[in-house]
């Protein structure tokens, strides 16, 4: 198994030094998260997130070298709670065993949700109506080992952060479960906590005055958006799929472009279906112009791999090569820079893209 390997003084590949070694932060906790069904196109399956996903991850990084793979820190609730509402918080450490006690020991999805006409400003006493409350969507299953993977992996991400702070150049976290589709107080499309934002609250509280997140996920980053949509000292840019055809539907369109102090911080790329590198160089020389022109004292990379051609549920078209090209442009920036592991369920491309785009980074940094 990929754990086995999981050694901190692991720099090279059969003896070959790399030029550039990239740290990885890697929990084996992701695989508690582990769910049996997700709701998806009017059938109950099995998860598209799952644990091989991160375990194919983790053997590219092995395979080519990357550099060092380590294990998270545990930095408590205290950073989450900096992003997440504390209710909000007490609901996923506690949904498992009141459901358990409700229905007994199978996934837990949603039942319904609060949309128009209904009320929003009172929470239900019932572990269906929290689901409901604090959920969009009937694919992220809660499990009983949610909260253990979730916290880890928030922790892989604060571990990417405070090595960046102190001098890293670049840091790879792979994330599992995901984040950026959970906001402040709710949770969907595979995420919980929202990783990306809490290592970016934490360079923020660890000195840094300005942050650039850059969300090249297939699917928007609604949640990161949400969060940081009032506010100057966060840039958010996603490159995503039109959310007129794509989930998440409700949010990234162009004119989203921040509220009050936050007015212009915000900026959305929905693109059509069926793009390939063409149109989304273009895009992307754009995305990072822009980041250039606020000048950032840090990065973080939403990284998604479900832009590829052969993923199952999304439907950009870039190959493998294109990976490489978008680390190479990212590199441009200029900046210190965490990458955070998202989406990407063509599981036996998955590491393959990750570390192109990695590995174009570091040789054009």
């Amino acid at each position: 198994m990929p754990g086995e390997f999981l050694k901190p003084w692991y720099t090279s590949i059969y003896g070959m030094p790399i030029s550039k070694p990239m740290i990885t932060i890697y929990s084996q906790d992701h695989r508690y998260q582990d769910a049996q069904f997700e709701l998806i196109d009017g059938k109950l399956m099995p998860p598209y997130e799952k644990p091989s996903r991160a375990e194919m991850v983790l053997t590219q990084v092995l395979d080519v070298g990357l550099g060092t793979v380590l294990p998270p820190k545990d930095f408590g609730l205290k950073p989450i709670l900096r992003v997440h509402d504390p209710g909000f918080v007490t609901f996923l450490q506690m949904a498992w065993e009141e459901w358990v006690v409700a229905h007994g020991q199978y996934d837990a999805l949603p039942l319904n949700w609060a949309t128009r006409t209904m009320r929003h400003d009172r929470i239900p006493e019932s572990i269906d109506g929290k689901l409901s409350y604090y959920s969009f969507d009937a694919g992220t299953p809660i499990t009983s080992g949610t909260w253990r993977a979730i916290t880890s992996s928030a922790n892989v991400a604060l571990t990417g952060q405070e090595l960046v702070s102190r001098g890293e150049r670049s840091v790879f976290a792979l994330c599992r479960p995901p984040g950026h589709h959970a906001a402040r107080d709710f949770y969907g499309g595979y995420c919980f906590f929202n990783n990306a934002a809490i290592a970016a609250q934490a360079f923020r509280d660890a000195g840094a005055e300005r942050i650039a997140i850059l969300d090249v996920d297939y699917h928007h980053g609604n949640g990161t958006q949400t969060i940081f949509y009032d506010r100057a000292d966060v840039l958010f840019i996603s490159i995503h799929a039109h959310p007129n055809q794509e989930f998440p539907f409700f949010l990234g369109y162009e004119d989203e472009r921040g509220i009050g102090n936050g007015k212009g911080y915000n900026r959305n790329y929905p693109l059509g279906l069926g793009i390939d590198w063409r149109v989304y160089q273009e895009v992307l020389g754009d995305a990072t112009r822009c980041i250039q022109n606020y000048s950032p004292d840090v990065l973080v990379i939403s990284l998604g791999v479900d832009t590829f051609e052969h993923d199952p549920i999304s439907k950009f078209r870039l190959k493998t090569q294109d990976y490489q090209w978008i680390g190479e442009a990212i590199a441009t920036v200029d900046r210190p820079t965490l990458f955070v592991m998202e989406g990407g369920y063509a599981v036996e491309a998955i590491g393959v893209n990750v570390v192109k785009l990695l590995a174009g980074f570091e040789n054009a940094a």
